[in-house]
């Protein structure tokens, strides 16, 4: 007698919760329309909010009228986190087709997925035209993504039990998430403190240097999410150097593995520089920002004073790394050799266990270590020599699943760009186009640059981008293995 491996039971009573999650947010949101008068406005997302926490209490209702077992596999995990995704993408797109801001359901769900997976690449060409309400959701949606709805829900429900680590590990971003306590729960607890902590400091300073509430918040959400989304329509090119350097400061942190972060707030400032991808991370940037200093520079660029440009430097160079996408300057306007490095930049990533997106830079520390060593093994092709990271031997599985990364990483942007380019998009817009989405970064390079947004782009375009968005938020396997065939058999 043959035995399904998936509980779906379970699987859509926690799909209902998600979607119920979601409408809940979207009536959070209220309080913009509230507070600037715009109460006829709120009636689109009012609807939403009621459509989707109806659905999303109807998917729960339904499915636990069925009797489960309450294991969770990897496999019920990963179908949660992919559809949950999905589903949370198709009900957060409703506020903008309800209010008209982009009635096109393909172009409504391109910025959705933006929005949640912390991308920042948008359709919207009149930011500063759209409703209050419409853009604190969008900006709420980044902050969700930003830490992971499922590791939200996983803080605040214990209805996972032991079955809640298959949702972390399929989750939280990086090679393996670090357990800060022994029960997943109170991991996801204590990560999402460290993030609502930071989220709130970085309103406050923002405040101080001019920002309204409404503002600050919205720019404090989409930074720690690394997403970028901002309620002006220059981005960050018009802010203060005081603003800009508030940002600067927080989107580095948002790219330092917040697991470091929790011991700095303990005092444990040892073992954060003891990291070798927090020393990585902190010497690219310094190394990166003096480079690009120099060349942008002296290439007497617009101009500029040597803080401007040391500052627009700083910022793209950490604004690219964090993949937070915000712009402080058009950087297709530098040198070649400047737009070369931001445009590898794109490629690099900031730290396992941050909010950032791409490949991470402990990926590249154990690719290139183990590309080091390769060349000792040859020499003494019978000693065992492990990569070491941190003083530790890593495990020879990890290693073969970040070099499958890697390549999975190259293949899949490869294919990307052929298929945009096929569809009759000009080769550097597909170059950066894919790199931006597959990265989460935002602005990207060609049509989609700095300065310019998606909107442009045709509806098959933006869906193929729609999908490397998500595919890159959640690192590729999570998605790509449910359209392998063998996830998919059943045990006998």
């Amino acid at each position: 007698m043959s035995k399904s491996r998936y509980n779906f039971s379970l699987v859509f009573r926690f799909l209902g919760k998600l979607l119920m999650f979601n409408g809940v947010f979207m009536f959070l949101c209220l309080w913009a329309s509230v507070y600037y008068h715009e109460l006829e406005e709120a009636i689109p997302l009012l609807s939403s909010g009621v459509i989707t926490l109806f659905t999303g209490f109807m998917v729960y209702f339904i499915a636990k009228q069925y009797n489960h077992d309450s294991a969770m596999t990897k496999r019920d995990g990963y179908l949660i986190v992919t559809f949950g995704w999905v589903l949370m993408t198709f009900s957060g797109s409703l506020p903008y087709m309800f209010s008209g801001t982009i009635p096109d359901f393909s172009s409504a769900v391109f910025e959705t997925i933006s929005g949640y997976s912390t991308t920042g690449a948008s359709v919207i060409s009149d930011i500063e035209g759209t409703n209050k309400d419409i853009l604190l959701w969008r900006s709420l949606t980044q902050w969700i993504g930003g830490m992971g709805i499922i590791v939200l829900t996983v803080a605040i429900l214990p209805i996972l039990g032991i079955g809640g680590m298959q949702l972390f590990v399929a989750e939280a971003p990086g090679i393996s998430p670090d357990k800060l306590q022994p029960r997943i729960r109170d991991t996801a607890r204590r990560l999402w403190i460290i993030y609502v902590a930071l989220t709130a400091v970085e309103t406050v300073f923002l405040m101080y240097g001019g920002f309204s509430f409404y503002n600050a918040i919205n720019h404090s959400f989409t930074t720690m999410a690394t997403g970028g989304f901002s309620t002006f329509n220059s981005s960050a090119a018009d802010f203060s150097p005081y603003i800009q350097y508030v940002l600067i400061v927080f989107m580095f942190l948002a790219g330092t593995n917040f697991t470091l972060t929790y011991f700095g707030f303990h005092g444990k400032l040892k073992k954060i520089w003891e990291n070798e991808e927090f020393r990585l991370y902190s010497l690219m940037t310094i190394v990166v920002t003096v480079v690009l200093t120099a060349v942008v520079y002296n290439s007497g660029w617009a101009n500029s004073d040597f803080e401007k440009v040391f500052r627009d430097v700083l910022f793209q160079t950490i604004s690219i790394i964090t993949t937070t996408g915000f712009v402080s300057v058009d950087y297709t306007l530098w040198p070649p050799l400047a737009i070369m490095v931001i445009f590898l930049l794109m490629f690099v990533g900031a730290s396992a266990g941050s909010t950032a997106g791409g490949v991470k830079i402990v990926r590249h520390i154990i690719l290139v270590k183990n590309g080091l060593l390769s060349f000792k093994r040859q020499l003494h092709p019978k000693a065992i020599i492990p990569v070491r990271l941190n003083g530790s031997a890593v495990n020879e599985s990890v290693v073969y699943n970040v070099l499958a990364f890697i390549m999975v990483y190259i293949m899949t942007y490869t294919v990307g760009v052929l298929i945009l380019a096929a569809l009759g998009v000009d080769f550097m817009t597909s170059l950066g186009a894919v790199a931006t989405s597959l990265g989460n970064i935002g602005p990207g390079i060609g049509t989609v640059g700095p300065v310019d947004n998606f909107a442009h782009l045709s509806a098959p375009v933006k869906w193929i981008l729609s999908f490397y968005m998500l595919i890159g938020r959640l690192e590729l396997f999570t998605v790509l293995m449910i359209f392998t065939p063998y996830f998919w058999r059943r045990v006998y």
